[in-house]
This record gives structure tokens, C-alpha cells and sequence, in this order.
């Protein structure tokens, strides 16, 4: 049986009159990459702030690490670390300055600082820039510097609150990159994202709709619980597209993709001949069998609940 690093039970936080986190419960194991994903307003960073003991939550309980976070938030905040959205960097010192700063911060021994910050920084590609003010860093490089920052004292739990947002697909990338290795470690990952391409890559995901959690699981599995099948439509005129198939009988939900549009209908063999007779007159199309990206499974798993 695997260990837990994180068990959330009936999680509740409220400001005013708006319930932003609703009945939460979660358990993150070991070593394991957990996903937070929703649309803004979905409670995603609300729960990582009452994650990282920076915000009471008005009921329910977090273990973290074996530590109870509402009774003994100091111990637990030693083995964690958290990274929000707006990492907390002086742009007036260098990038060696500020991985000292944090390393005194957590008492970080100076011999143990120092092997540690040339590891992180030679993973993170930011070696050479160790006397560079951070204010002069590029965004990828210096979210790369808040995660090196937030890792100077080796935490057991890392919390990424929308780590990449505004970062260049490279810088993504290289951020990935060292997520994995530190998973490799043994290090716990909790992250947000509205990214959906990032949350094909956590291990688990829990998809926030409303302060509530609609489904839990790993990616592989929320795509076969996905209801209907998927259809992908080239076509010159998308939009026409759309408004073409959208009310047609089988289609279950329409989703624009570019220049192409996402079908979800109750049986692709029944409907495909059915819409290439209606797309035919568009132009130029192509249509086929496509397979759902979370982004299809998010909406689809939504309709269906609004739907019962």
C-alpha cells in the first residue's frame, strides 16, 4: 500500500458570502505529481494557500506529511514548500543572492547552500547567471529561480500554485523537466494549472469546477470515462462549422479547436456519415476519429453533470 504525503478531508473555505472551497477531500501519495486543474474562480489557489498553512480553512482537516497542519502549521511548513503564482523574488539581488537569502531563511547549513544551489541552478540551466540581478531575467528563467529558491532547503512536498502561466513553451518545458526529476527523488507534488496540456503529464488530476471536485483520477482513466466519442473536423470555415453540427441529433457538445472543432457524439460509426453530409457543402473538411485531450474530458464530464 502506498503511503499518503497529503490527506485533505472535507475541506471548506468561504469568504463572505462566496463558498470558493466546497467539501474537498484528497489524498496525494508519495512521490506522486497531483494536478489541480479548472477555470479561474475554480478554488485551485484557495486550496493551495490552505495547503500551505498560509490560510485557515473554516472546516475540515489537512495531514501533511504526518503533520497536522491546522494544529502544528510550523513543524509542517519545514517540510514543504510553497510557490505561488507571484514567487516572492527581490529583483534587486542577484540570482545567488536571492538562493542565499532563502537558504538562511530555512537555516540551511552554508556548505550544504552551497553544493545544493550549484546543483539546482546546473538543473535549472541558470549556472551562468549566477551574478545577474533577477529583475533582469527573462519570465521562464525566473520562475526556474523560485522553484531553485523554494527547493534550497529539500523539501519532502513542493506547491506549485499556476507555476508556468505566461512562460514560453521552452521554459515550460525546462520547468517539466525538473518536476520529473524531483518526483524521481521521492519529492511530493501538488500543482494548479489551467494549462491542459501540463495536466496530461501529472500522475493524478483532480478537475475544480465551483469550489467543488467533479472527478478524481489519472488522465488515462478520465479519458475513458469520457461519455460519447470523439470527432475531429478540419475545415476552412470552423465557425460555420459549428454552428452547422451543433444542434444536430447525436452531437453531445461542439468545442473549436483552431481550425479544427472537437465533436462529442453518442456513436461515431451512426454520425460521422451523418455530418460529413452536412460539413460537405463547406468546402475543403476532413473528418475522423480524434482522441480526447483533457480539455475535451473536462467539458464533456461537466455537460454531463449539468445535464443530470
Amino acid at each position: 500500500m502506498m503511503e499518503n504525503a497529503i490527506l485533505v478531508s472535507h475541506l471548506g473555505k468561504s469568504f463572505g458570502e462566496v463558498k470558493a472551497v466546497r467539501d474537498i477531500s484528497f489524498s496525494v501519495t508519495r512521490g506522486e505529481i497531483f494536478g489541480l486543474v479548472g477555470p479561474d474562480g475554480a478554488g485551485k489557489t484557495t486550496i493551495m494557500r490552505m495547503l500551505a498553512g498560509v490560510l485557515q480553512p473554516d472546516e475540515g482537516e489537512i495531514d501533511l506529511d504526518g503533520l497536522d497542519m491546522l494544529k502544528d502549521a510550523e513543524n509542517a511548513k519545514l517540510h514543504l514548500s510553497y510557490m505561488p503564482q507571484r514567487f516572492g523574488l527581490y529583483e534587486d539581488l542577484t540570482v545567488s543572492e536571492n538562493i542565499f537569502f532563502y537558504g538562511e531563511l530555512f537555516s540551511v547549513p552554508r556548505a550544504e547552500r552551497i553544493s545544493r544551489s550549484r546543483e539546482l541552478l546546473e538543473a535549472a540551466g541558470l549556472l551562468p547567471f549566477g551574478k545577474r540581478l533577477a529583475g533582469q531575467l527573462s519570465g521562464g528563467m525566473k520562475q526556474k529561480l523560485g522553484l531553485v529558491c523554494a527547493l534550497i532547503h529539500t523539501p519532502r512536498v513542493l506547491l506549485l500554485d499556476e507555476p508556468t502561466t505566461g512562460v514560453d513553451p521552452v521554459s515550460r518545458r525546462d520547468f517539466w523537466a525538473i518536476l520529473y526529476n524531483l518526483r524521481e527523488s521521492g519529492v511530493t507534488i501538488v500543482l494548479s494549472t489551467a494549462y491542459m496540456d501540463e495536466a496530461e503529464r501529472c500522475s493524478r488530476l483532480a478537475l475544480l469546477h465551483e469550489g467543488k471536485i467533479r472527478h478524481c483520477d489519472t488522465p488515462s482513466r478520465l479519458k475513458e470515462s469520457m461519455p460519447g466519442a470523439l470527432i475531429s473536423i478540419f475545415s476552412g470555415n470552423p465557425r460555420k462549422t459549428r454552428e452547422v453540427v451543433s444542434n444536430q441529433p447525436g452531437v453531445l457538445g461542439v468545442l473549436l479547436m483552431g481550425d479544427r472543432i472537437h465533436v462529442r457524439v453518442d456513436d461515431a460509426a451512426t454520425r460521422i456519415p451523418e455530418l460529413e453530409k452536412l460539413v460537405s457543402g463547406q468546402g475543403e473538411f476532413e473528418i475522423r476519429i480524434a482522441e480526447p485531450g483533457i480539455e475535451d474530458v473536462f467539458v464533456a464530464l461537466l455537460d454531463e453533470r449539468e445535464e443530470a
